[in-house]
């Protein structure tokens, strides 16, 4: 039976939210897509993996949600299809007739070795299913694909969009899998996805004067950092490259700080990110972290049960000292983790990070899935070819050992300047686990960097936009932390005065005259009139900028939503990135009728 998807309650998250208006306003795409790849060996029965997945998709209707706005905020529907799940056999086969839906043969040549062949075609398809897009208003936003490599060889791959999906989720699916695949029954959650959903949202609300209370001295924005080979910071998605860290190195240091000290893993790796960024010549650190939203009663489910915090620091004193300060400030944070920042303080708009550096961490305790008479392989951090911002550290810690990697923007920072960070950070880790008690200076620090070598250039990407987040003629990514999960979509900043900013252009009867019932003075007004109300802000001009004024993803669709009953004009998302502002909403509301 399938499970219901919202149980009289049909909000999305918060964390929905932001990335649902982060895709609309162009800043999403591929760094939102999350894969979770299994190679399964032996003698694998396809109908009956098949029959798993579609048992999968039953107790976690999520993966099959449909995301609409309605008055002003998004609402989760149940799909209208489930998650397709498909067979393709790159062995030159063919599938059963039940499971056909084939993506590609690939057949082996006399001058080629036929495994070549398959694991080219195989990582092939890896990256058409990782690139192709999802439509979160049609959904579902989630797929299968079981790919045979070798009779006794198969690849089952998830994509789901991280709306629906986190870091913990792919524990929670594959151990559903492996179970309902041996043919053990899955019992319904305890708790209705929408259920939880809205547990989650009493507890936002609940704890939204604290958070902004805590957040109003710690948070300025920090878009600047100094990295070596830094080219421009980056707030904005964009293509991805990966760099290699030493992860036996950096396990094993992380494992002795952490036992030296009495700090968390998690901890000690933001102590020494922390003083390692303190030593390229930043005064003040900010590193954003995917912090786990999950409770008791969310422990099964799957979704996007996670938020991007910052973590502020000035570093400081012993590296021991600064790791129990590290330690008591996230213990601060955490006290706060399920309200988003810009819903607690605002001034934040749709973009896909909110430090130019992050780091997620997560800790993996649980056994590896087990499927009965196959042995599986999980890339549990597998790369989906985009990156959120300038620099992006990935952990997993499991207890068959530590994966890590960074993250970087190419057009941000070059690939040497990565990989001096990956050293630096090993090296300090060691000397910190050989003299945790020593002053910060006398550590194995790599010397102060430079500013950007060039100014920062506008980079546009495919919609136009630069990567940074600003406009293109303005400019100058999950797993996660300590808990669980993967990218955390933010529902944050990035706003720039486009050539419609003051209203001077902004269509017909740009001054105000002209008299008919909707002039532009009267669309001005009652624009304004709008924006008092939501915003609780009593003077507003026409050039002031929606998020200092304390807006945020909300926001942007209450407002759309007034404009849509009032006019009948639907306002695009990319507006709010280009010019959000009353004169920029006048003029697209002009320039539409």
């Amino acid at each position: 039976m399938t499970a219901s998807l919202v149980d009289e309650w049909d909000r999305a998250s918060l964390a929905q939210h932001g990335m649902w208006v982060t895709e609309r306003a162009g800043a999403g795409g591929r760094v939102y897509a999350m894969p979770l790849a299994v190679r399964l060996n032996g003698p694998l029965d396809v109908d009956a993996m098949l029959a798993a997945c579609a048992a999968v998709a039953a107790r976690h209707p999520v993966l099959a949600a449909a995301m609409t706005e309605r008055e002003g905020l998004l609402r989760l529907l149940p799909g209208r299809t489930p998650p397709p799940a498909r067979f393709t056999d790159l062995t030159g086969g063919a599938g059963t007739a039940e499971t056909t839906g084939t993506i590609r043969t690939i057949r082996t040549t006399e001058t080629a070795d036929a495994a070549e062949v398959v694991d080219a075609a195989a990582a092939e398809l890896v990256e058409a299913e990782i690139a192709r897009p999802f439509d979160l208003e049609a959904g579902p936003p989630a797929r299968f694909t079981l790919a045979r490599l070798a009779p006794e060889r198969h690849l089952l791959l998830l994509v789901a969009h991280h709306a629906v999906f986190d870091g913990m989720s792919k524990d929670v699916v594959l151990a559903d899998l492996a179970a309902a695949y041996g043919g053990r029954a899955l019992a319904p959650l305890a708790v209705p996805y929408g259920e939880a959903a809205r547990a989650e949202q009493d507890r936002v609300d609940a704890g939204l004067a604290a958070a902004a209370e805590f957040w109003r001295e710690r948070w300025h924005d920090d878009r600047e950092v100094l990295l070596p080979g830094l080219v421009a910071p980056s707030l904005r998605a964009a293509p991805g490259e990966t760099a290699g860290l030493d992860a036996a190195a950096l396990g094993s240091g992380l494992a002795a700080v952490a036992e030296g000290l009495g700090v968390t893993r998690f901890e000690a790796l933001m102590t020494a990110l922390h003083v390692l960024l303190h030593a390229y010549g930043n005064e003040r650190v900010a590193v954003a972290a995917d912090l786990s939203t999950r409770t008791e009663g969310t422990r099964d489910h799957v979704g996007p049960f996670v938020n991007e915090l910052p973590v502020v620091s000035a570093p400081h004193g012993t590296f021991a000292s600064f790791a129990r300060e590290t330690r008591e400030e996230l213990r601060a944070v955490y006290l706060h983790r399920e309200v988003p920042l810009a819903r607690a303080l605002g001034g934040i708009s749709p973009r896909s990070a909110l430090t130019p550096v992050s780091v997620s961490y997560r800790r993996r305790t649980g056994p590896a899935p087990a499927f009965d008479g196959l042995d599986a392989s999980v890339d549990w951090a597998m790369f989906n070819g985009a990156v959120r911002n300038t620099l992006h550290l990935q952990v997993v810690d499991a207890p068959e050992g530590l994966s890590a990697r960074l993250l970087f923007n190419p057009r941000a920072i070059g690939r040497a300047g990565c990989e001096s960070v990956a050293a630096d950070l090993v090296a300090l880790l060691r000397g910190a686990a050989a003299r945790p008690d020593a002053p910060l200076g006398e550590l194995p620090l790599p010397p102060r960097v430079q500013g950007p070598a060039v100014a920062a250039p506008a980079v546009p990407d495919p919609a136009g936009k630069a990567a940074d987040g600003e406009t293109a003629a303005g400019a100058a990514g999950t797993d996660s932390t300590a808990g669980s999960d993967d990218t955390a979509g933010s529902d944050a900043t990035g706003s720039g005065a486009g050539p419609d900013a003051t209203g001077s252009g902004a269509g017909p009867d740009a001054t105000g005259s002209g008299g008919g019932p909707d002039s532009t003075a009267e669309i001005t007004a009652e624009v304004t009139a709008i924006w008092r109300e939501l915003l609780g802000v009593d003077e507003i001009e026409p050039d002031d900028d929606l998020f200092d004024l304390g807006g945020h993803s909300l926001t942007i669709t209450q407002i759309i939503s007034r404009v849509r009953d009032r006019y009948g004009v639907e306002l695009s998302f990319e507006l709010f990135i280009d010019t959000p502002t009353v004169a920029g909403v006048t003029g697209e509301i002009a320039g539409s009728r």
